[in-house]
């Protein structure tokens, strides 16, 4: 890790999870999932109910800092429905709290892009980005994801109020 324009540069490696990665994946989703703003769950994982849920993905890849080991962030794919549909895929995406701002969404994304379409998908679909998310959805935007249009209040926040959400896709 060197310092480039006084910032640390991070090497950030994208690759599939294996079980050593657990506790700190488990960690990363449970600060999305308890800041009450992005992810629908609103339950916690635990270490036995991490596994069950990450192994039950068609691919799980995590950003690594190649020089800590660290995992700064995670994806998970998965089918988006069955038969006739089930060439969609779906993803949800976890930056750990301190890492945001590195760009490691973006580097996320675009292997997640990649391994749908390895993984036999012919279209990822985000079916609630909320509305207030920006900076997801500028990058999604930027990504060539379309818009699909607007859900209203379709997201309850954690204070209880309502946001809206917009379903996105991307053609693999």
């Amino acid at each position: 890790m060197g310092k480039r324009n006084g910032q640390m540069n991070h090497d950030i490696e994208i690759r599939e999870y294996v079980p050593e990665d657990l506790d700190q994946m488990v960690e990363i989703w449970n600060e999305v999932v308890e800041e009450g703003i992005a992810f629908p769950q609103e339950e916690c994982l635990d270490q036995a109910s991490g596994k069950v849920f990450f192994d039950s993905q068609s691919y799980c890849g995590v950003a690594v800092d190649t020089e800590t080991e660290r995992i700064m962030g995670l994806y998970i794919l998965h089918p988006n429905n069955v038969g006739r549909c089930g060439h969609i895929c779906n993803a949800s995406y976890a930056v750990r709290s301190e890492s945001r701002g590195l760009h490691i969404g973006e580097k996320l994304v675009l292997d997640c892009l990649e391994q749908g379409k390895k993984h036999g998908f012919g279209i990822l679909q985000f079916n609630a980005v909320v509305a207030t998310n920006v900076h997801a959805r500028h990058l999604y935007e930027r990504l060539g994801f379309v818009q699909l249009g607007i859900i209203p209040n379709g997201f309850r926040m954690k204070d209880g109020s309502y946001e809206d959400i917009c379903p996105y896709y991307h053609e693999l």
